[in-house]
C-alpha cells in the first residue's frame, strides 16, 4: 500500500496525498508516522486496562502526547526519530502490561494494535503499510476514526505546552486513552463514534482552558500591545512556533549578549504577555505566517529556532541556521535537547547569532494585538454600548490557520470588504491575511482584535459566552457573531470540535471542507450544526450580512 494522508487542508486534490505529501514528507516518513500512531493507539488500549486497576504511569501519558504532537503536519521530518519512537513505545507498552498483570488486571481480548511487536526495522516498515488510514474499509467509520485521531493530535499539542509549564489534567489523559482506543475497536457503531467525536470537543475546551491557565499564571494576562515589525541594528535570533517557555528561556539567555530576539508567525503573541514583554531584547515580530518562511528565513540572516510544528522543508541556503527543539525535528538540522532537569542551553544558537549580520528589513511599522478574554472583558462596557447604539453591527470570528493556497486570498478580500461597522475577532496565523491592513477602529475599538495563538480561540469562545451573558440571551447563536474560519492542520480540528461542543452553529470552514469528512459524516455536521464551506466573497457577504 502506498502512502495515504489527508490530515491537512492542502492534501492533494482535496482527496489525499498518495505519492508524496504536499507538505513535503515522502512515502517512508508518512508510513512511519502511521505506524507510530498505530502503536500509540495500542498503548492507549493497554493504558485503559492499567487505569482500571489504579496503575497511572505519567511516562505513558507523556509519551502519547509527545508522539502524536510529532505527527502533526510540518512538525517532524526525521525518520530515525519515528523509528526510535516506535521502538520506545512498544517497550513502554509491554512494561505497562507487566504492571497490569502484577495488579491482577485484565489483558484479555486486546486489539491487534496492543499486541503487535517487532524490533526489526524491515518488519516495522512492512507493518506500516498495513496500518494507515485506508486500513479501515468502511468510509464513514474511517472518517470518524480519523476525525477523533486528528482532534486528539491537536489536543496533544495544547497539552504538551501546558505540561512544559508544569500544568496537567489527568481527566484529559484518561479521555485521550478512551478516544484513541475507540479508533481500533471494531465493535463500536457509527453512532457511538459520533458520540466520542463530539465528546472530543468537550475535552478540547478543557485542554485549551488548561493551557490558558498555564500561560496566564506563568506570564500574566495578555495586554493590548503594539508590536514593531521593522528591524534593529543588532544581530538577531528568530523564534517561531508556540512554546512560551522556550522563548522565555531564550530571552533570559540572550540578555546582555547584544543579540536581539524576534518572533515569527504563531510566536507573535509572546509580545502580549507582561512577563515576556519586559525583556528589552524582545524587539519585534519578523515576517508573516509559517508558509512564507523559506523566503523570510533567507532574509533574516541570523539563526532561527523552531519550537513547534510549522517547519517547512528548509532550503540548502539557510538550513545551517535553523535549529529545532521539542518535538520538532529534521535529520539535517541541529536539535537542542533539554537536560534531565528540563533546562535547555541555547548558547550555541546565541554564539551563532553573534557571527551573523542584522536582519534585512522586509517591512516596517507596528501591529496591535493582545485582545485575549481579560482585555476584552475590561472593554465590555464600551463594546456593549457600541453594539446597542449600532456602531458595531456584527462580529466576525476569522480565526484559524493560514496556508500557501492562492484561494486563501479570499480571507484578505473578505476582511477588506466587511462593512466598517463590523469587528473581526481572530486567533492563530490566519490573522496574517489581514492584520496589517488599515481597517481602522470603531469608537477606539480596533476592527481587528487579535486574541493570540490558535489555542487562544478559547478566548474568543469566552468572549462570546460573556456577551451572551451581558445581553441576557438564551443561546450563543443569538449573538451578532458570524464564524468564517480558515483551517489547515489538526489543531484547527480540535478548535472546531470545541466550538461545536459549546453550541456554536453555522460555522463556515474554508478554503475547503476537510477531505477526511465522508459525505455521510459531512451531512451529519451540516444537518446538526449548520457547518458550511465558503464560496465567493460576494456570495458569502450576502449570506453573512443577510442581504
Amino acid at each position: 500500500m502506498s502512502m495515504f494522508c489527508y490530515q491537512c487542508q492542502e492534501t492533494a486534490g482535496c482527496k489525499g496525498c498518495t505519492i508524496k505529501g504536499v507538505c513535503g514528507k515522502d512515502d517512508t516518513l508518512a508510513k512511519l508516522q502511521d505506524l507510530l500512531v498505530y502503536v500509540v493507539k495500542g498503548i492507549a488500549v493497554v493504558n485503559e486496562r492499567a487505569n482500571a486497576v489504579n496503575v497511572n504511569d505519567k511516562e505513558v501519558d507523556k509519551f502519547i502526547i509527545e508522539s502524536l504532537f510529532a505527527t502533526i503536519t510540518n512538525a517532524n521530518w526525521d525518520k530515525k526519530f519515528f523509528i526510535n519512537k516506535v521502538s520506545e513505545g512498544l517497550r513502554l507498552r509491554e512494561g505497562l502490561k507487566e504492571k497490569v498483570k502484577s495488579n491482577n488486571g485484565d489483558l484479555e481480548n486486546l486489539a491487534e494494535a496492543a499486541i503487535w511487536y517487532s524490533e526489526d526495522e524491515t518488519e516495522m516498515m512492512a507493518k506500516s503499510e498495513k496500518v494507515g488510514v485506508l486500513s479501515t474499509e468502511n468510509e464513514d467509520i474511517r472518517s470518524l476514526r480519523e476525525m477523533i485521531t486528528y482532534g486528539i493530535k491537536g489536543l496533544c499539542a495544547y497539552m504538551k505546552h501546558a505540561n512544559h509549564l508544569g500544568y496537567d489534567n489527568d481527566e484529559i489523559s484518561r479521555f485521550m486513552d478512551r478516544a484513541l482506543a475507540s479508533t481500533v475497536n471494531d465493535d463500536l457503531t457509527i453512532d457511538e463514534l459520533i458520540g466520542i467525536t463530539l465528546e472530543t470537543g468537550k475535552f478540547g475546551v478543557d485542554g485549551m482552558a488548561l493551557l490558558d491557565k498555564a500561560n496566564t499564571e506563568s506570564y500574566g494576562n495578555p495586554e493590548v500591545t503594539k508590536v514593531n515589525i521593522g528591524v534593529k541594528s543588532n544581530p538577531g535570533i528568530l523564534i517561531s512556533g508556540h512554546d512560551l517557555k522556550d522563548i522565555e528561556a531564550l530571552l533570559k539567555q540572550t540578555e546582555g549578549t547584544g543579540v536581539d530576539v524576534y518572533t515569527h508567525s504563531e510566536m507573535l503573541p509572546a509580545h502580549y504577555y507582561p512577563k515576556l514583554k519586559k525583556y528589552s531584547n524582545l524587539v519585534g515580530n519578523y515576517g508573516n505566517a509559517w508558509w512564507k518562511q523559506d523566503e523570510e528565513f533567507e532574509k533574516f540572516n541570523g539563526p532561527i529556532l523552531m519550537t513547534t510544528n510549522c517547519l517547512v522543508m528548509p532550503k540548502e541556503s539557510y538550513k545551517d541556521r535553523v535549529y529545532t527543539t521539542g518535538v520538532v525535528g529534521h535529520e539535517d538540522l541541529k536539535h537542542i535537547k533539554a537536560d534531565k532537569n528540563g533546562v535547555k542551553d541555547f548558547s550555541e544558537i546565541i554564539e551563532h547569532a553573534k557571527r551573523c549580520k542584522a536582519p534585512t528589513e522586509i517591512e516596517n511599522g507596528e501591529i496591535i494585538g493582545g485582545f485575549a478574554h481579560e482585555q476584552v472583558f475590561s472593554l465590555a462596557d464600551k463594546v456593549v454600548e457600541a453594539v446597542k447604539t449600532g456602531a458595531i453591527k456584527k462580529f466576525f470570528v476569522m480565526a484559524g490557520c493560514d496556508g500557501r493556497a492562492k484561494s486563501r486570498n479570499y480571507y484578505t478580500e473578505f476582511a477588506e470588504r466587511l462593512p466598517k461597522d463590523t469587528v473581526i475577532l481572530t486567533a492563530g496565523c490566519a490573522k496574517y491575511k489581514y492584520n496589517k491592513l488599515n481597517l481602522g477602529d470603531i469608537n477606539g475599538i480596533p476592527r481587528v482584535l487579535d486574541a493570540g495563538q490558535c489555542n487562544d480561540s478559547y478566548s474568543l469562545a469566552l468572549i462570546a459566552l460573556k456577551l451572551k451573558e451581558v445581553f441576557e440571551l438564551n443561546d450563543i447563536n443569538e449573538l451578532p457573531i458570524c464564524y468564517n474560519i480558515a483551517w489547515y492542520e489538526q489543531k484547527a480540528v480540535i478548535v472546531l470540535l470545541a466550538l461545536l461542543h459549546l453550541g456554536v452553529k453555522n460555522i463556515h470552514l474554508g478554503p475547503t471542507l476537510p477531505a477526511f469528512l465522508s459525505p455521510n459524516v459531512a451531512n451529519v455536521l451540516i444537518e446538526t450544526f449548520g457547518i458550511a464551506g465558503i464560496t465567493t466573497v460576494d456570495e458569502d457577504m450576502k449570506i453573512f450580512l443577510g442581504e
